[in-house]
Protein backbone atom coordinates (compact mmCIF):
# COMPACT_ATOMS: atom_id res chain seq x y z
CA UNK A 1 0.00 0.00 0.00
CA UNK A 2 1.37 3.54 -0.93
CA UNK A 3 1.24 5.45 2.27
CA UNK A 4 1.62 9.02 0.24
CA UNK A 5 -1.24 8.15 -1.82
CA UNK A 6 -3.16 7.58 1.28
CA UNK A 7 -1.93 10.87 3.07
CA UNK A 8 -2.77 12.82 -0.52
CA UNK A 9 -6.62 10.91 -0.21
CA UNK A 10 -6.76 13.05 3.25
CA UNK A 11 -6.08 16.10 1.52
CA UNK A 12 -8.66 16.04 -1.28
CA UNK A 13 -11.09 15.17 1.39
CA UNK A 14 -10.13 18.11 3.45
CA UNK A 15 -10.65 20.00 1.02
CA UNK A 16 -13.70 22.59 1.76
CA UNK A 17 -16.00 21.20 -1.04
CA UNK A 18 -15.34 18.14 -0.52
CA UNK A 19 -16.47 18.07 2.92
CA UNK A 20 -19.33 20.09 2.79
CA UNK A 21 -20.71 17.47 0.11
CA UNK A 22 -19.53 14.98 2.48
CA UNK A 23 -21.54 16.56 4.80
CA UNK A 24 -24.55 16.91 2.72
CA UNK A 25 -24.73 13.05 1.76
CA UNK A 26 -24.95 12.02 5.37
CA UNK A 27 -27.66 14.33 5.77
CA UNK A 28 -29.30 13.36 3.21
CA UNK A 29 -28.65 9.70 3.47
CA UNK A 30 -29.81 9.96 6.99
CA UNK A 31 -33.07 11.76 6.01
CA UNK A 32 -33.88 9.19 3.30
CA UNK A 33 -33.38 6.33 5.99
CA UNK A 34 -36.29 8.01 8.03
CA UNK A 35 -38.54 8.28 4.77
CA UNK A 36 -39.61 4.54 5.12
CA UNK A 37 -39.52 3.09 1.19
CA UNK A 38 -37.27 5.12 -0.59
CA UNK A 39 -34.34 3.76 -0.20
CA UNK A 40 -30.52 5.08 -0.65
CA UNK A 41 -30.43 3.48 -4.57
CA UNK A 42 -33.52 5.34 -5.13
CA UNK A 43 -32.09 8.97 -3.92
CA UNK A 44 -28.77 8.26 -5.48
CA UNK A 45 -30.92 7.58 -8.76
CA UNK A 46 -32.61 10.63 -8.61
CA UNK A 47 -29.80 12.82 -7.93
CA UNK A 48 -27.64 11.33 -10.89
CA UNK A 49 -28.48 14.54 -13.15
CA UNK A 50 -26.90 16.96 -10.18
CA UNK A 51 -23.45 14.97 -10.29
CA UNK A 52 -22.62 15.86 -14.06
CA UNK A 53 -21.45 19.38 -12.97
CA UNK A 54 -19.45 18.18 -9.95
CA UNK A 55 -15.87 16.73 -9.96
CA UNK A 56 -16.08 12.55 -9.93
CA UNK A 57 -14.19 12.71 -6.16
CA UNK A 58 -16.75 15.36 -5.17
CA UNK A 59 -19.71 13.37 -6.37
CA UNK A 60 -18.98 9.98 -5.05
CA UNK A 61 -18.18 10.91 -1.69
CA UNK A 62 -21.75 12.65 -1.61
CA UNK A 63 -23.04 9.45 -2.93
CA UNK A 64 -21.31 7.25 -0.54
CA UNK A 65 -22.63 9.79 2.41
CA UNK A 66 -26.08 8.89 1.32
CA UNK A 67 -25.23 4.97 1.01
CA UNK A 68 -23.64 5.21 4.65
CA UNK A 69 -26.13 7.82 6.01
CA UNK A 70 -29.40 6.26 5.14
CA UNK A 71 -28.17 2.44 7.32
CA UNK A 72 -28.72 4.27 10.67
CA UNK A 73 -31.35 6.84 9.60
CA UNK A 74 -33.55 3.68 8.88
CA UNK A 75 -32.77 3.21 12.55
CA UNK A 76 -34.87 6.22 13.65
CA UNK A 77 -38.15 4.97 12.40
CA UNK A 78 -37.60 1.36 13.69
CA UNK A 79 -37.08 2.70 16.69
CA UNK A 80 -39.94 5.04 16.89
CA UNK A 81 -42.67 3.75 15.00
CA UNK A 82 -41.41 0.05 14.05
CA UNK A 83 -41.49 1.21 10.69
CA UNK A 84 -38.26 -0.36 9.25
CA UNK A 85 -36.62 3.21 6.84
CA UNK A 86 -34.36 0.55 5.11
CA UNK A 87 -34.63 -3.04 4.46
CA UNK A 88 -31.45 -3.35 6.38
CA UNK A 89 -33.31 -2.31 9.44
CA UNK A 90 -35.99 -4.58 9.63
CA UNK A 91 -34.13 -7.02 12.21
CA UNK A 92 -34.03 -3.45 14.15
CA UNK A 93 -37.63 -3.42 14.87
CA UNK A 94 -37.90 -6.67 17.02
CA UNK A 95 -36.17 -5.05 20.08
CA UNK A 96 -35.29 -1.21 18.98
CA UNK A 97 -39.01 -0.58 19.31
CA UNK A 98 -39.72 -3.18 22.64
CA UNK A 99 -36.99 -0.69 24.11
CA UNK A 100 -38.99 2.12 22.96
CA UNK A 101 -41.66 0.68 24.43
CA UNK A 102 -40.13 0.90 27.67
CA UNK A 103 -39.28 4.02 27.16
CA UNK A 104 -35.25 3.46 26.65
CA UNK A 105 -35.82 4.70 22.50
CA UNK A 106 -32.67 6.85 23.40
CA UNK A 107 -30.70 3.92 24.32
CA UNK A 108 -31.60 2.02 21.29
CA UNK A 109 -31.24 5.17 19.38
CA UNK A 110 -27.94 5.79 21.34
CA UNK A 111 -26.41 2.25 20.87
CA UNK A 112 -27.11 1.95 17.13
CA UNK A 113 -25.04 5.89 16.73
CA UNK A 114 -22.20 4.09 18.40
CA UNK A 115 -22.64 0.41 16.95
CA UNK A 116 -22.78 2.14 13.11
CA UNK A 117 -19.95 4.45 13.98
CA UNK A 118 -17.58 1.08 15.29
CA UNK A 119 -18.55 -0.88 12.87
CA UNK A 120 -18.29 1.73 9.88
CA UNK A 121 -15.13 2.64 11.15
CA UNK A 122 -13.18 -0.85 11.48
CA UNK A 123 -14.46 -1.78 7.94
CA UNK A 124 -13.30 1.50 6.78
CA UNK A 125 -9.56 0.69 8.15
CA UNK A 126 -9.97 -3.55 6.46
CA UNK A 127 -11.28 -2.24 3.18
CA UNK A 128 -7.91 0.28 3.09
CA UNK A 129 -5.84 -2.82 3.81
CA UNK A 130 -8.14 -5.28 1.70
CA UNK A 131 -8.87 -3.04 -1.46
CA UNK A 132 -5.08 -2.44 -2.39
CA UNK A 133 -4.37 -6.28 -2.35
CA UNK A 134 -7.84 -7.57 -4.46
CA UNK A 135 -7.35 -4.67 -6.87
CA UNK A 136 -3.69 -6.11 -7.69
CA UNK A 137 -4.64 -9.93 -7.89
CA UNK A 138 -7.35 -8.68 -9.91
CA UNK A 139 -4.81 -7.56 -12.26
CA UNK A 140 -4.28 -11.07 -13.38
CA UNK A 141 -7.75 -10.71 -14.64
CA UNK A 142 -8.35 -11.18 -18.44
CA UNK A 143 -11.62 -11.58 -20.76
CA UNK A 144 -12.12 -14.95 -19.39
CA UNK A 145 -11.98 -14.04 -15.86
CA UNK A 146 -14.30 -11.20 -15.63
CA UNK A 147 -16.90 -13.56 -17.51
CA UNK A 148 -16.82 -16.24 -14.81
CA UNK A 149 -17.16 -13.33 -11.92
CA UNK A 150 -19.96 -11.50 -13.95
CA UNK A 151 -21.62 -15.19 -13.93
CA UNK A 152 -21.36 -15.39 -10.28
CA UNK A 153 -21.74 -12.35 -9.45
CA UNK A 154 -25.51 -12.32 -11.36
CA UNK A 155 -26.31 -15.80 -9.83
CA UNK A 156 -25.54 -14.62 -6.01
CA UNK A 157 -27.42 -11.47 -6.21
CA UNK A 158 -30.35 -13.56 -7.51
CA UNK A 159 -29.76 -16.23 -5.00
CA UNK A 160 -29.34 -14.27 -1.85
CA UNK A 161 -32.20 -11.54 -3.55
CA UNK A 162 -35.25 -11.16 -1.13
CA UNK A 163 -38.58 -12.42 -3.57
CA UNK A 164 -37.31 -15.60 -3.89
CA UNK A 165 -35.03 -17.38 -5.98
CA UNK A 166 -37.08 -18.12 -9.15
CA UNK A 167 -38.55 -14.39 -8.94
CA UNK A 168 -34.69 -13.26 -8.27
CA UNK A 169 -33.67 -15.08 -11.44
CA UNK A 170 -36.57 -14.18 -13.50
CA UNK A 171 -35.81 -10.30 -12.95
CA UNK A 172 -31.75 -10.92 -13.57
CA UNK A 173 -33.16 -11.94 -16.92
CA UNK A 174 -35.17 -9.20 -17.69
CA UNK A 175 -32.13 -7.64 -16.80
CA UNK A 176 -29.68 -9.44 -19.04
CA UNK A 177 -32.35 -8.96 -21.84
CA UNK A 178 -32.47 -5.05 -21.42
CA UNK A 179 -28.50 -5.08 -21.52
CA UNK A 180 -28.89 -6.70 -25.06
CA UNK A 181 -30.90 -3.45 -26.34
CA UNK A 182 -29.30 -1.26 -29.04
CA UNK A 183 -26.24 -1.81 -31.73
CA UNK A 184 -24.05 -4.82 -31.35
CA UNK A 185 -20.22 -3.99 -30.63
CA UNK A 186 -18.93 -6.77 -32.51
CA UNK A 187 -21.13 -6.47 -35.44
CA UNK A 188 -22.40 -3.29 -35.95
CA UNK A 189 -26.26 -4.79 -36.18
CA UNK A 190 -29.53 -3.60 -34.17
CA UNK A 191 -31.28 -5.77 -31.77
CA UNK A 192 -34.76 -5.02 -30.17
CA UNK A 193 -34.47 -1.69 -31.25
CA UNK A 194 -38.14 -1.73 -33.42
CA UNK A 195 -36.67 1.01 -35.55
CA UNK A 196 -36.13 3.26 -32.83
CA UNK A 197 -33.56 5.79 -33.31
CA UNK A 198 -33.72 6.55 -29.57
CA UNK A 199 -32.68 3.02 -28.56
CA UNK A 200 -29.58 2.50 -31.19
CA UNK A 201 -27.12 3.17 -28.67
CA UNK A 202 -29.24 1.05 -26.14
CA UNK A 203 -30.92 2.06 -22.88
CA UNK A 204 -29.52 4.17 -20.48
CA UNK A 205 -28.89 3.32 -17.37
CA UNK A 206 -30.54 6.24 -15.48
CA UNK A 207 -34.08 6.23 -17.06
CA UNK A 208 -33.91 2.59 -15.23
CA UNK A 209 -32.47 3.45 -12.28
CA UNK A 210 -34.82 6.15 -11.62
CA UNK A 211 -37.96 4.90 -13.04
CA UNK A 212 -37.38 1.14 -10.64
CA UNK A 213 -36.04 2.79 -7.72
CA UNK A 214 -37.55 6.38 -7.80
CA UNK A 215 -41.11 6.38 -9.25
CA UNK A 216 -41.56 2.19 -8.86
CA UNK A 217 -40.43 2.89 -4.80
CA UNK A 218 -42.97 6.24 -4.62
CA UNK A 219 -46.15 4.51 -6.47
CA UNK A 220 -45.79 1.04 -4.17
CA UNK A 221 -45.38 3.43 -0.94
CA UNK A 222 -48.42 5.83 -2.20
CA UNK A 223 -50.81 3.00 -1.70
CA UNK A 224 -48.93 0.98 1.38
CA UNK A 225 -49.03 4.25 3.54
CA UNK A 226 -52.50 4.31 3.45
CA UNK A 227 -53.34 2.56 6.93
CA UNK A 228 -52.94 4.37 10.10
CA UNK A 229 -49.37 5.24 11.73
CA UNK A 230 -48.35 5.12 15.17
CA UNK A 231 -47.11 8.41 16.46
CA UNK A 232 -43.51 8.28 17.14
CA UNK A 233 -42.52 7.14 20.55
CA UNK A 234 -40.47 9.90 23.28
CA UNK A 235 -37.22 10.32 22.83
CA UNK A 236 -35.68 10.84 26.16
CA UNK A 237 -31.78 10.34 27.30
CA UNK A 238 -30.15 9.51 23.55
CA UNK A 239 -26.85 7.80 25.53
CA UNK A 240 -26.16 4.04 26.24
CA UNK A 241 -25.08 3.31 30.08
CA UNK A 242 -21.82 1.94 30.88
CA UNK A 243 -23.95 -1.27 31.15
CA UNK A 244 -25.57 -1.13 27.60
CA UNK A 245 -21.75 -0.10 26.08
CA UNK A 246 -20.70 -3.50 28.31
CA UNK A 247 -23.52 -5.42 27.22
CA UNK A 248 -23.14 -4.90 24.07
CA UNK A 249 -19.48 -4.84 23.48
CA UNK A 250 -19.49 -8.55 21.96
CA UNK A 251 -22.29 -7.83 19.63
CA UNK A 252 -20.71 -4.74 18.19
CA UNK A 253 -17.04 -6.15 17.60
CA UNK A 254 -18.89 -9.57 16.15
CA UNK A 255 -21.18 -7.71 13.85
CA UNK A 256 -18.39 -5.49 12.56
CA UNK A 257 -16.71 -8.69 11.31
CA UNK A 258 -19.59 -10.26 9.61
CA UNK A 259 -20.87 -6.93 8.38
CA UNK A 260 -17.68 -6.53 6.70
CA UNK A 261 -17.26 -10.32 5.18
CA UNK A 262 -20.74 -10.19 3.82
CA UNK A 263 -20.48 -7.17 2.22
CA UNK A 264 -18.03 -7.64 0.41
CA UNK A 265 -20.29 -10.09 -1.34
CA UNK A 266 -22.63 -10.07 -4.36
CA UNK A 267 -25.94 -9.67 -3.01
CA UNK A 268 -24.71 -10.07 1.05
CA UNK A 269 -24.61 -6.18 1.39
CA UNK A 270 -26.53 -4.29 4.40
CA UNK A 271 -29.75 -6.44 4.53
CA UNK A 272 -28.53 -9.83 4.61
CA UNK A 273 -25.32 -8.78 7.18
CA UNK A 274 -28.18 -7.20 9.99
CA UNK A 275 -30.20 -10.41 9.42
CA UNK A 276 -27.17 -12.98 10.06
CA UNK A 277 -26.23 -10.59 12.61
CA UNK A 278 -29.12 -10.42 14.83
CA UNK A 279 -29.44 -14.31 13.99
CA UNK A 280 -25.63 -15.03 15.69
CA UNK A 281 -26.83 -12.82 18.10
CA UNK A 282 -29.84 -14.65 19.66
CA UNK A 283 -28.20 -18.33 19.00
CA UNK A 284 -25.21 -17.20 21.23
CA UNK A 285 -27.36 -15.84 24.00
CA UNK A 286 -27.59 -17.85 27.45
CA UNK A 287 -31.36 -16.00 27.57
CA UNK A 288 -32.20 -16.03 24.10
CA UNK A 289 -36.04 -15.26 25.36
CA UNK A 290 -35.43 -11.48 25.55
CA UNK A 291 -34.61 -11.23 21.90
CA UNK A 292 -37.77 -9.27 20.95
CA UNK A 293 -38.59 -8.33 24.17
CA UNK A 294 -36.22 -5.44 24.42
CA UNK A 295 -32.53 -6.75 24.18
CA UNK A 296 -30.29 -4.26 23.52
CA UNK A 297 -27.50 -6.51 21.86
CA UNK A 298 -30.05 -7.12 19.36
CA UNK A 299 -29.81 -3.49 18.55
CA UNK A 300 -26.29 -3.35 18.33
CA UNK A 301 -25.03 -6.76 16.70
CA UNK A 302 -27.45 -5.80 13.08
CA UNK A 303 -27.04 -2.15 13.74
CA UNK A 304 -23.05 -2.44 13.30
CA UNK A 305 -22.87 -4.72 10.49
CA UNK A 306 -25.22 -3.17 8.44
CA UNK A 307 -22.97 -0.26 8.35
CA UNK A 308 -20.04 -2.42 8.01
CA UNK A 309 -21.54 -4.54 5.25
CA UNK A 310 -22.69 -0.85 3.60
CA UNK A 311 -18.93 0.66 3.79
CA UNK A 312 -16.85 -2.98 2.68
CA UNK A 313 -19.35 -2.95 -0.76
CA UNK A 314 -17.31 -0.81 -2.29
CA UNK A 315 -14.32 -3.04 -2.65
CA UNK A 316 -15.40 -5.48 -5.25
CA UNK A 317 -16.97 -2.33 -6.68
CA UNK A 318 -14.17 0.01 -7.06
CA UNK A 319 -11.19 -2.66 -7.46
CA UNK A 320 -13.65 -5.16 -9.51
CA UNK A 321 -16.10 -3.18 -11.23
CA UNK A 322 -18.54 -5.66 -9.89
CA UNK A 323 -20.80 -3.84 -8.02
CA UNK A 324 -22.38 -5.79 -4.63
CA UNK A 325 -26.18 -4.48 -4.58
CA UNK A 326 -28.61 -2.45 -6.03
CA UNK A 327 -27.21 0.59 -4.54
CA UNK A 328 -23.24 0.20 -5.20
CA UNK A 329 -24.37 -0.53 -9.05
CA UNK A 330 -26.26 3.06 -9.02
CA UNK A 331 -23.58 4.45 -8.12
CA UNK A 332 -21.04 2.34 -10.63
CA UNK A 333 -23.33 3.97 -13.36
CA UNK A 334 -22.68 7.48 -11.32
CA UNK A 335 -18.91 6.60 -11.71
CA UNK A 336 -19.05 5.81 -15.74
CA UNK A 337 -21.03 8.90 -16.01
CA UNK A 338 -18.21 10.98 -14.77
CA UNK A 339 -16.24 8.93 -17.05
CA UNK A 340 -14.21 6.61 -14.26
CA UNK A 341 -14.64 3.54 -15.27
CA UNK A 342 -14.14 1.15 -11.61
CA UNK A 343 -11.93 -1.73 -11.87
CA UNK A 344 -7.97 -3.04 -10.89
CA UNK A 345 -6.34 0.05 -12.79
CA UNK A 346 -8.35 2.50 -10.28
CA UNK A 347 -5.75 2.42 -7.61
CA UNK A 348 -3.41 3.25 -9.91
CA UNK A 349 -5.09 5.51 -12.42
CA UNK A 350 -7.37 7.49 -10.13
CA UNK A 351 -5.60 7.39 -6.84
CA UNK A 352 -6.79 10.52 -5.23
CA UNK A 353 -10.44 9.32 -6.61
CA UNK A 354 -9.69 6.09 -4.83
CA UNK A 355 -7.92 7.25 -1.24
CA UNK A 356 -10.30 10.77 -1.66
CA UNK A 357 -14.06 8.23 -1.33
CA UNK A 358 -12.25 5.39 1.18
CA UNK A 359 -10.74 8.05 3.55
CA UNK A 360 -13.90 10.30 2.89
CA UNK A 361 -15.80 7.40 5.25
CA UNK A 362 -13.49 8.03 8.43
CA UNK A 363 -14.86 12.18 8.41
CA UNK A 364 -18.44 11.12 7.09
CA UNK A 365 -18.96 8.54 10.36
CA UNK A 366 -17.76 11.17 12.71
CA UNK A 367 -20.03 13.49 11.19
CA UNK A 368 -23.03 10.90 11.41
CA UNK A 369 -21.87 10.10 14.67
CA UNK A 370 -22.28 13.63 15.93
CA UNK A 371 -25.05 14.81 14.04
CA UNK A 372 -27.61 10.97 14.69
CA UNK A 373 -28.88 12.06 18.14
CA UNK A 374 -29.21 16.01 17.65
CA UNK A 375 -31.23 15.58 14.59
CA UNK A 376 -33.65 12.64 16.04
CA UNK A 377 -36.02 15.91 16.72
CA UNK A 378 -36.12 17.07 13.21
CA UNK A 379 -36.43 13.84 11.26
CA UNK A 380 -40.07 13.12 13.86
CA UNK A 381 -40.73 16.41 12.55
CA UNK A 382 -40.48 15.34 8.86
CA UNK A 383 -42.29 11.46 9.29
CA UNK A 384 -45.55 13.77 10.64
CA UNK A 385 -45.16 15.17 6.71
CA UNK A 386 -48.28 13.42 4.43
CA UNK A 387 -46.92 11.40 1.86
CA UNK A 388 -49.26 13.13 -0.54
CA UNK A 389 -47.13 16.14 0.12
CA UNK A 390 -43.95 14.37 -0.52
CA UNK A 391 -44.53 12.17 -3.38
CA UNK A 392 -45.62 14.56 -5.89
CA UNK A 393 -42.15 16.95 -4.75
CA UNK A 394 -40.24 13.57 -5.37
CA UNK A 395 -41.60 12.49 -9.01
CA UNK A 396 -41.64 16.04 -10.09
CA UNK A 397 -37.58 16.19 -9.23
CA UNK A 398 -37.22 12.20 -11.02
CA UNK A 399 -38.77 13.43 -14.36
CA UNK A 400 -36.69 16.98 -14.58
CA UNK A 401 -33.89 14.62 -13.56
CA UNK A 402 -33.98 12.11 -16.17
CA UNK A 403 -34.86 14.90 -18.72
CA UNK A 404 -31.69 17.14 -17.89
CA UNK A 405 -29.48 14.02 -18.78
CA UNK A 406 -30.17 13.98 -22.60
CA UNK A 407 -32.87 16.65 -23.10
CA UNK A 408 -34.97 13.95 -24.14
CA UNK A 409 -38.16 13.78 -24.29
CA UNK A 410 -38.27 9.43 -24.73
CA UNK A 411 -35.89 9.19 -21.43
CA UNK A 412 -38.87 10.78 -19.33
CA UNK A 413 -41.00 8.16 -21.26
CA UNK A 414 -38.63 5.35 -20.29
CA UNK A 415 -39.18 6.60 -16.37
CA UNK A 416 -43.00 6.03 -16.51
CA UNK A 417 -42.72 2.54 -18.32
CA UNK A 418 -39.92 1.14 -15.55
CA UNK A 419 -41.73 3.29 -12.93
CA UNK A 420 -44.78 1.11 -13.68
CA UNK A 421 -42.88 -1.56 -14.15
CA UNK A 422 -41.14 -1.37 -10.53
CA UNK A 423 -44.46 -1.21 -9.10
CA UNK A 424 -46.16 -3.88 -10.87
CA UNK A 425 -42.96 -5.99 -9.90
CA UNK A 426 -43.15 -4.68 -6.10
CA UNK A 427 -47.06 -5.91 -6.12
CA UNK A 428 -46.34 -9.15 -7.57
CA UNK A 429 -43.21 -9.88 -5.06
CA UNK A 430 -40.69 -9.60 -7.26
CA UNK A 431 -37.41 -7.72 -6.08
CA UNK A 432 -35.66 -5.18 -9.09
CA UNK A 433 -32.19 -5.21 -7.53
CA UNK A 434 -31.44 -8.18 -9.85
CA UNK A 435 -32.80 -6.64 -12.65
CA UNK A 436 -30.52 -3.35 -12.03
CA UNK A 437 -27.26 -5.56 -11.36
CA UNK A 438 -28.02 -8.14 -14.42
CA UNK A 439 -28.18 -4.78 -16.72
CA UNK A 440 -24.80 -3.37 -15.57
CA UNK A 441 -23.06 -6.78 -15.44
CA UNK A 442 -25.20 -7.87 -18.80
CA UNK A 443 -22.46 -5.82 -20.98
CA UNK A 444 -19.80 -6.80 -19.21
CA UNK A 445 -20.51 -10.36 -19.44
CA UNK A 446 -21.38 -10.27 -23.01
CA UNK A 447 -18.78 -8.32 -24.32
CA UNK A 448 -15.75 -10.69 -22.45
CA UNK A 449 -17.47 -13.86 -23.00
CA UNK A 450 -17.41 -13.25 -26.85
CA UNK A 451 -13.87 -11.80 -26.60
CA UNK A 452 -12.98 -14.94 -24.69
CA UNK A 453 -14.70 -17.31 -27.14
CA UNK A 454 -12.24 -15.16 -29.98
CA UNK A 455 -9.34 -16.47 -27.95
CA UNK A 456 -10.45 -19.77 -27.05
CA UNK A 457 -11.27 -20.31 -30.95
CA UNK A 458 -15.18 -21.12 -29.56
CA UNK A 459 -14.05 -23.87 -27.52
CA UNK A 460 -15.71 -23.19 -24.22
CA UNK A 461 -13.67 -25.42 -22.32
CA UNK A 462 -11.27 -23.09 -22.21
CA UNK A 463 -12.63 -20.79 -19.24
CA UNK A 464 -11.77 -23.99 -17.29
CA UNK A 465 -8.46 -24.57 -17.99
CA UNK A 466 -7.37 -21.20 -16.37
CA UNK A 467 -6.80 -21.48 -12.79
CA UNK A 468 -8.85 -18.54 -11.89
CA UNK A 469 -11.71 -18.72 -13.79
CA UNK A 470 -12.02 -22.19 -13.57
CA UNK A 471 -12.11 -21.78 -10.18
CA UNK A 472 -14.54 -18.85 -10.24
CA UNK A 473 -17.17 -21.26 -12.69
CA UNK A 474 -16.32 -24.71 -9.95
CA UNK A 475 -17.98 -21.46 -7.03
CA UNK A 476 -20.69 -20.79 -9.68
CA UNK A 477 -21.59 -24.54 -10.41
CA UNK A 478 -21.16 -25.24 -6.06
CA UNK A 479 -23.90 -22.19 -5.94
CA UNK A 480 -26.32 -22.91 -8.48
CA UNK A 481 -26.69 -26.82 -7.10
CA UNK A 482 -26.93 -25.46 -3.25
CA UNK A 483 -30.25 -25.25 -3.56
CA UNK A 484 -31.43 -28.29 -5.11
CA UNK A 485 -28.93 -30.25 -2.54
CA UNK A 486 -30.39 -28.59 -0.04
CA UNK A 487 -33.90 -29.75 -1.01
CA UNK A 488 -32.64 -33.31 -1.93
CA UNK A 489 -31.63 -33.45 1.97
CA UNK A 490 -35.04 -32.21 3.06
CA UNK A 491 -36.97 -34.76 1.25
CA UNK A 492 -34.63 -37.94 2.48
CA UNK A 493 -35.38 -36.12 5.95
CA UNK A 494 -39.02 -36.59 6.01
CA UNK A 495 -38.66 -40.07 4.20
CA UNK A 496 -36.27 -41.01 7.34
CA UNK A 497 -39.07 -39.72 9.75
CA UNK A 498 -41.83 -41.05 7.87
CA UNK A 499 -40.11 -44.57 8.19
CA UNK A 500 -39.53 -44.23 11.96
CA UNK A 501 -42.95 -43.34 12.55
CA UNK A 502 -44.06 -46.52 10.85
CA UNK A 503 -41.87 -48.40 13.28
Amino acid sequence: MDLSAVIDGFGVVLEPVNLVYCLVGVIVGMLVGVLPGLGPAATIAILLPITFGIEPVTAIIMLAGIFYGAQYGGTITSVLLRLPGEASSVVTVFDGYALARQGRAGTALGIAAVGSFIGGTVSIIALSLVAPLVAGFALDFGPPEYTALALLGILLVATVSGGGRVKALVAAAVGLLLATVGRDGFTGGQRFTFDNLSLADGIDFVPIAMGLFGLGEILYNLEERHRAVQAPATVANAWPSRKDLRQSRGAIGRGSVLGFLLGILPGGGATLSSLAAYAVEKRRSRTPERFGRGAVEGVAGPETANNAAATSSFIPLLTLGIPANATMAVIFGALLIQGVTPGPQLVEEEPELFWGVVNSMYIGNILLLIMSIPLVGVFVRILRVRPAILAPITVLVTLIGVYTVNNSIFDIALVIAFGLLGYVMKKLGFDPGPLVLAFVLGALLEENLRRSLIIFDGDPTGFVGRPISGTLLVIFLAVALLPAMQALRARRREKAGESLERV
